[in-house]
């Protein structure tokens, strides 16, 4: 999903002439919205059906998982390498290498934050927690545990 957030905001920043390079050809597989996955997340990227992707093995670059990325064919996985690539591309991953490590650092932290929320079992997909336990733990994550990551 960051790797989405990521292109929307490069798309709102800089509008829909945005393009990487104009001998750049990408292509990313991933989940559509809605059920619909044949969208576009930047003007001119073709994002193609993901289940036919899966099918057809377009993504066992990435363990058959999405999202991928095609540059000029090449396939990048993960969406993290996506999202730096993007950020590099686009100018949003710093001027030096020390500012670039300062941004990785925030996205890492990000992600714990993420996976720390994930393991208390309140989402949407928490199957083994009635609504009742989650409402217990979406509280005492916002109140006692979030609280206490953002201070340190």
């Amino acid at each position: 999903m960051r790797t989405i957030c990521l292109a929307v905001a490069a798309s709102y920043i800089f509008g829909s002439s945005f393009t990487l390079a104009a001998s750049q050809s990408l292509e990313l597989k991933y989940f559509g919205a809605r059920g619909d996955t044949r969208y576009e997340i930047l003007p001119g990227m073709k994002v193609p059906d993901f289940a036919a992707a899966k099918e057809s093995g377009e993504l066992d670059a990435n363990l058959g998982r999405a999202p991928l990325l095609l540059v000029d064919g090449l396939p990048i996985g993960q969406s993290a390498a996506i999202e730096r690539f993007l950020a590099k591309k686009i100018g949003l991953f710093g001027d030096s290498d020390v500012e670039a490590a300062q941004i990785d650092c925030i996205s890492e932290h990000c992600r714990d934050v993420k996976d720390a929320a994930a393991k208390k079992g309140f989402g949407a997909f928490t199957r083994d927690k009635t609504d009742e336990e989650k409402s217990v733990a979406r509280k005492e994550w916002f109140e006692a545990d979030l609280p206490v990551m953002l201070e340190k």
